[in-house]
């Protein structure tokens, strides 16, 4: 396992992070709590030190399984990235897309970090992020002050952003990263899903802030594991995107397949090193729903990275849609749902 650390700190991660949304929550289908446990811990036996959770996974449920995996193991083996903002206690509960209520009182800030912190069983988190903040969020100075002051207590020993993908975050990325005294900006990157990561980085290499980037796989199309029959269950999130967007990313995904067979890699591993090979990017936190997953992403962090010229022909081939037309065919496959 190779490791990074985030630019004027001291905090080393692993370039393989453990994003505990799907231990938590069941959007990938249910893990129960000792197989949570165990791949929590498994993550350590790998290497992983690095562990990207929310009050909001499962209502708290993410947390208090790493508090309790992580009993009696060594603080300083191990790094937090912890997320804030959404009001999990409202009965306003999220529902399949419906997203809850944010709360940024400072009394509420503080309030949910030390439920977490009691959750997990630590006294500190390294970064606090604010969970898919709105320009509003980003610009709110009391906001910050309660951060420093909790920064100043050991509470925290960084705060940043973690940015979704509905939000218009570029702009809200880019104001924070250049603004505020953040360490730690997490985002969506992944080759069928370049921007605005793109931007962001460059942003981010300018100002020396780090990136955490989730949904490397591009939510698995990028897993060499489904086609264009592929039905996902209405329990699925991925249920409720366009067709199009399962029938191109196929095809984008098999033009870009030969780099695999270059790096020695699976389809996912090579999607782990394309992200990985953009140096300001601290670690990836993939949504594993296994251990087995865990142990092949492990084995690809090697220290190699794709090159300059396959990374600009990449960013070439996204520029152009890689290619893809839309053909009588492939109108036809979009015009079907997806379930």
């Amino acid at each position: 396992m190779q490791y990074r650390t985030f630019p004027g700190t001291t905090i080393t991660v692993s370039e393989i992070g453990l994003g505990v949304w799907t231990i938590g929550d069941d959007w990938w289908g249910h893990i129960p709590d000792d197989e949570g446990r165990a791949m929590i811990r498994h993550a350590l036996d790998l290497g992983i030190n690095f562990f990207d959770t929310s009050n909001t996974y499962g209502q708290g449920r993410a947390e208090r399984l790493m508090g309790e995996a992580l009993k009696g193991v060594p603080r300083d083996r191990y790094v937090i990235a912890a997320k804030f903002g959404y009001d999990i206690h409202t009965e306003h509960a999220r529902s399949g897309q419906r997203e809850r209520p944010h709360r940024w009182e400072p009394d509420f800030i503080r309030e949910s970090l030390e439920e977490s912190l009691q959750r997990m069983r630590t006294d500190y988190v390294e970064h606090y992020l604010l969970h898919n903040p709105r320009m509003d969020a980003i610009r709110n100075d009391e906001i910050f002050e309660t951060l420093e002051d909790l920064k100043h207590e050991g509470k925290i020993l960084g705060y940043g952003v973690a940015m979704g993908p509905r939000i218009g975050w570029l702009e809200e990325s880019i104001e924070a990263i250049r603004t505020r005294d953040i360490r730690n900006a997490q985002m969506i990157f992944n080759l069928l899903e370049q921007e605005p990561g793109r931007a962001i980085i460059s942003v981010a290499e300018e100002e020396g802030v780090g990136l955490m980037v989730r949904v490397p796989t591009s939510s698995g199309m990028l897993e060499g594991i489904y086609d264009e029959n592929t039905v996902f269950p209405p329990s699925d999130h991925r249920s409720h995107r366009e067709r199009k967007w399962l029938v191109e990313g196929l095809q984008k995904a098999r033009k870009v397949a030969f780099l695999q067979e270059r790096y020695g890699d699976t389809p996912t591993q090579s999607a782990y090193r394309y992200v990985l090979s953009f140096p300001i990017v601290m670690s990836v936190t993939p949504n594993f729903t296994s251990r087995e997953q865990m142990t092949e992403a492990a084995t690809m962090s090697d220290g190699r990275s794709f090159i300059t010229d396959e990374l600009q022909w990449l960013s070439e081939q996204y520029d152009q849609n890689f290619g893809i037309k839309a053909s009588d065919d492939m109108r036809k496959l979009v015009a079907a749902p997806v379930h």
